[in-house]
C-alpha cells in the first residue's frame, strides 16, 4: 500500500537533519529499508539502485523518505541497527536496461520451471519469478498445501537457469495480491492495492449479516472467502443486539406464527402461518413481548392485529422536455422522404427516356411526334397529359406516309388508389388481351404503310 508523505508541503527547520533510512518499494509489493549514507537527494518514485541481499545490486522505487520512514519503522518494529543494506546511487540508464532484461526473462522461466515440477510429480504450484537486476539470483514464489521437498528441483533449475535460487512459499491471498485483478466489485483486489494484513474470515460473518451460504459467490479470486466480509460485520452485530436470536414459533390465537425474514437495520420481522402464503411484518420489540407472553404460558393475539404498515417505497417517473434546438426534423420522415425521392427519380428517368425516344421519331414537316406505342382499351387507365389514344394514333398514320416506328414498352400508370408493386405478375387473360391487341395494330399499321406507298394521283 502506497504510504501518503502529509510532510511534503510543510518546510522543515534549519537545523533538521534529514533521517539517513529510506523505503524502496519493490515487485509484488515487497518493500525494505535502506541506509542513504551518502545523502543522495531523492523524490518518491525515483529508480535507485541498491545493494542486493546475498550481494550485487537491484532496482527499485523510492516509496518513503525522510521522517514518515521512521514511523513505518516502529510500525514494524525495525530498529536502526537491523537496516544494513545500502543505496548506491540513482539508477542510471545501464541499470534500468539490465533490469528491464531481466524482467523479460521472468515469464519463460516460470513456465520452464513448472514444467520442472511437473516431471517430478511435486504438488506445488509457481505463482511468480522475481529476479534480481544483475541476473544473478532469482526467488520463485509457490503455493501448496503441505509441506513439499524440492530439493531435486533445485538442483534441476541451478543447472538450467544458472543463477541462485530461493524458494519462498506464499498463501493463496498473498497470491491473488501479487497476480493482481479485477474483483467481483468491479474494482481492483483490495489485496493488492491497499490491504495489508489478511484476517481470518469465517462463514459466522455471512450469517450474521443474512447472506445466503453460496461459496461460488462468497469465494473470492484466492479460492477462500472474500476479506470484505469483515468491512461491515461490526455494523450488523451493533444492529442485532435490538433483534431476538434463537426466535422460535409464535404462539397466537390463530394459531403458531414461523419466522419467515429478518430486516436488521428497519428492525422488522416477517412471520406467516401454517397455510397462508401472506408474511406479517412485525416490530422485533412487539417480538420480544410476544416470546416473553408464551414463556409466561399465555397467547398473543392474531399477528394480523399487531402488523406494521411499511410504506412502498414511491417511484418517481421524472419527465423530460426536449426541445428542437438545432432545427432538424425526425430521422424518421428524412427516411420517407428519401424513399419518394428514389420513386421519383426512377419516374423522371423513364419520362426522359419516352422524350428522347419521340423527339428522334419526328418526321420533317410535322411538329407533332408519332405515338406508336400499343395501347391496352381494356385496362381501362386514366390517360395522362399529353398522351393520346390508340384512335387518334391511327388517324394521324393514314393522313401521311411516316416510318415505322420501334415499339418500346411503355411504363404502366396505376389507377388512382392502387399502388404500383415492383415485380407484380399480370394475370394470364389479360396478357392474352394485350397480344391480341398488338397483332391487330400491327396488322392496321401494315396495311396503311402499303396504301401510303402507292402513287399519289395528280
Amino acid at each position: 500500500m502506497e504510504v501518503h508523505d502529509w510532510l511534503s508541503n510543510l518546510d522543515m527547520p534549519s537545523s533538521y537533519k534529514p533521517f539517513q533510512v529510506t523505503e524502496i518499494k519493490f515487485k509484488g509489493s515487497r518493500k525494505e529499508f535502506f541506509l542513504n549514507n551518502d545523502n543522495i537527494y531523492l523524490e518518491i518514485g525515483e529508480l535507485v539502485a541498491v545493494e542486493g541481499p546475498t550481494g550485487g545490486f537491484d532496482v527499485g522505487h523510492v516509496s518513503l523518505t525522510g521522517e514518515l520512514v521512521r514511523v513505518q519503522m516502529k510500525r514494524r518494529k525495525t530498529t536502526l541497527d537491523q537496516v544494513t543494506k545500502k543505496i548506491y546511487r540513482k539508477a542510471t540508464e545501464a541499470d534500468v536496461e539490465k533490469w528491464n532484461a531481466a524482467k523479460e526473462m521472468e515469464w519463460e522461466t516460470m513456465h520452464k520451471a513448472r514444467k520442472l515440477a511437473l516431471d517430478l510429480r511435486l504438488s506445488m504450484k509457481i505463482s511468480d519469478v522475481d529476479y534480481q537486476a544483475d541476473k544473478t539470483k532469482a526467488t520463485f514464489f509457490y503455493t501448496a498445501d503441505g509441506r513439499v521437498d524440492f530439493r531435486e528441483l533445485i538442483k534441476k533449475m541451478a543447472e538450467s537457469f544458472r543463477i541462485r535460487i530461493e524458494m519462498r512459499q506464499i498463501g493463496m491471498r498473498q497470491e491473488a495480491g501479487r497476480l493482481g485483478g479485477i474483483g467481483s466489485c468491479g474494482r481492483e483486489l483490495c489485496c493488492s492495492t491497499w490491504l495489508t494484513n489478511f484476517k481470518t474470515v469465517s462463514t459466522a460473518a455471512a450469517r450474521y449479516q443474512n447472506l445466503s451460504l453460496n461459496t461460488l459467490k462468497l469465494a473470492g479470486q484466492c479460492g477462500k472467502l472474500k476479506c470484505c466480509l469483515n468491512y461491515e460485520l461490526d455494523t450488523y452485530l451493533d444492529a442485532l443486539r435490538d433483534i431476538p436470536d434463537r426466535i422460535e414459533n409464535l404462539d397466537t390465537e390463530a394459531g403458531y406464527a414461523r419466522h419467515q425474514k429478518t430486516d436488521i437495520f428497519k428492525k422488522v420481522m416477517w412471520f406467516s402461518y401454517q397455510g397462508d402464503e401472506n408474511w406479517i411484518p412485525v416490530a422485533a420489540a412487539r417480538v420480544k413481548e410476544i416470546m416473553a407472553m408464551n414463556k409466561a404460558g399465555k397467547k398473543a393475539p392474531n399477528l394480523k392485529e399487531e402488523a406494521i404498515q411499511i410504506a412502498a417505497p414511491v417511484v418517481v417517473e421524472k419527465s423530460f422536455d426536449y426541445e428542437n434546438v438545432v432545427g432538424q426534423d425526425s430521422l424518421t420522415r428524412l427516411d420517407e422522404r428519401s424513399k419518394n425521392r428514389n420513386n421519383n427519380q426512377n419516374k423522371n428517368q423513364k419520362n426522359n427516356r419516352n422524350s428522347n425516344q419521340n423527339k428522334r421519331d419526328r418526321v420533317p414537316g410535322n411538329d407533332k411526334a408519332v405515338n406508336a406505342k400499343p395501347q391496352n382499351p381494356n385496362q381501362q387507365r386514366p390517360q395522362q397529359a399529353g398522351q393520346k389514344g390508340p384512335q387518334q394514333a391511327h388517324q394521324k398514320l393514314q393522313n401521311g406516309p411516316k416510318p415505322q416506328q420501334a415499339q418500346t414498352p411503355k411504363p404502366v400508370v396505376k389507377a388512382e388508389g392502387q399502388q404500383a408493386v415492383a415485380g407484380e405478375k399480370k394475370p394470364d387473360q389479360n396478357r392474352n388481351k394485350n397480344r391480341n391487341n398488338r397483332r391487330k395494330n400491327n396488322n392496321r399499321r401494315n396495311n396503311n404503310n402499303g396504301s401510303d406507298n402507292k402513287p399519289a394521283a395528280e
